[in-house]
């Protein structure tokens, strides 16, 4: 053993002082485990799913002290993940949680569903939007994580459209930081003649595309994924998909973050069955209508300022019940359970022609 010299740290003190540490942060997480076992014994039965032990509210509240909690120094994200995946192991004791997404392996989606529920779960890849509605509805899947928005190129249609006929809930949401990446087997730019993507990121790349590439072809493709495929099978082409398609496809990234914003973020929505109880930071989404008449919308949005709600987002899209008939998607701050928001949601019901609460849940975490 080399002697450490003045003012140098002893390396094999640290060592051995890590090696303790892990031996204890084992023996806590194991702790853990069998808590949460007791915890699922003492309230459900063996006929209990998966889906039964999961709190969304619960899970966010835990997550919030650890943010409350950290002082470095690793970042809020990191321990965030870490704690996250804690719990995704500890749920999945018995049987791990079936989560639909739209896939295939390597979208954004995905990356959505890991940051949301931990790897210790069972993903399933669909093909569609709509599917995922339906493994859900079935009982196939548990939950499902679809895209809504992204603060770009604004709003995913189908997934509000869906809501029209569908009776899932909204049970949480995800914000994730989309960093798009040029990928492909090129060794230079200029041999690339088209570039394969879904529609959405060739649009939040437009003006990196225009300036770098203005000769390639521009493909819209069904997903990243399917984009990434396409130029691991074939030659002069790339791709714009993440970090995890490069991975799954095996290509190079040959261009990092080409995305025109530096706050490119895209919001998910967890869809399952049932509603839950508040977790102290929550937001409420609603389907609303408004009568045919003068002053309608002004009359089916008053009574939020009359219980002070703030509304973060409102869209309107058609109704499919007539011409020029449309429904209104508002999302706002606070629980359905709040007194304010729930004084305000029965005034709603009246004004209202067409009224439905789609979810309260926690507001995302990072």
């Amino acid at each position: 053993m080399t002697d450490a010299k003045p003012n140098e740290p002893d390396l094999d003190a640290i060592r051995a002082r890590i090696d303790s540490l892990d031996e204890q942060i084992q023996s806590l997480i194991s702790e853990r485990a069998r808590a949460a076992q007791a915890v699922g014994s003492s309230k459900l039965g063996e006929a209990a799913r998966p889906r039964d032990f999961y709190r969304p509210e619960r899970e966010a509240q835990v997550l919030r002290k650890v943010v409350e909690r950290n002082q470095g120094p690793l970042r809020d994200e990191e321990m965030v993940r870490l704690f996250r995946e804690i719990m995704s192991a500890c749920l999945a004791q018995q049987e791990p949680l079936k989560v639909a997404f739209l896939g295939p392996e390597g979208t954004f989606t995905q990356a959505a569903v890991l940051k949301h529920f931990g790897h210790s779960i069972r993903a399933l890849s669909l093909a569609s939007i709509d599917e995922v509605f339906h493994e859900v509805e079935s009982g196939v899947a548990d939950f499902g994580i679809v895209p809504v928005e992204n603060s770009t190129e604004g709003t995913v249609n189908n997934t509000l459209d869906m809501f029209m006929t569908s009776p899932l809930r909204i049970c949480g949401e995800v914000e994730l930081r989309i960093r798009q990446h040029l990928l492909g087997k090129a060794e230079d730019l200029a041999s690339i003649k088209r570039v394969y993507s879904h529609q959405q990121s060739l649009a939040q790349c437009r003006a990196w595309l225009e300036q770098q590439l203005p000769d390639a072809e521009c493909v819209a493709v069904n997903s990243n994924a399917e984009a990434a495929r396409l130029a691991r099978d074939e030659d002069g082409v790339a791709a714009i998909a993440g970090e995890a398609a490069a991975e799954v496809y095996g290509l190079k990234v040959l261009m990092a973050n080409i995305e025109d914003r530096p706050d490119n973020t895209t919001r998910f929505l967890v869809i399952g069955r049932d509603l839950f109880p508040p977790s102290g930071r929550d937001k409420t989404s609603l389907l609303l209508a408004a009568r045919h008449k003068a002053g309608a919308l002004h009359e089916i949005l008053f009574p939020l300022a009359k219980h002070k709600i703030s509304m973060t987002r409102i869209e309107s899209r058609p109704s499919n019940r007539g011409k020029w008939d449309y429904v209104f998607f508002v999302d706002v701050e606070g629980h359905a359970e709040d007194p304010k928001i729930a004084g305000a949601l029965k005034d709603l019901e009246v004004a209202a022609s067409l009224f439905r609460v789609l979810g309260s849940y926690p507001c995302a975490i990072l």
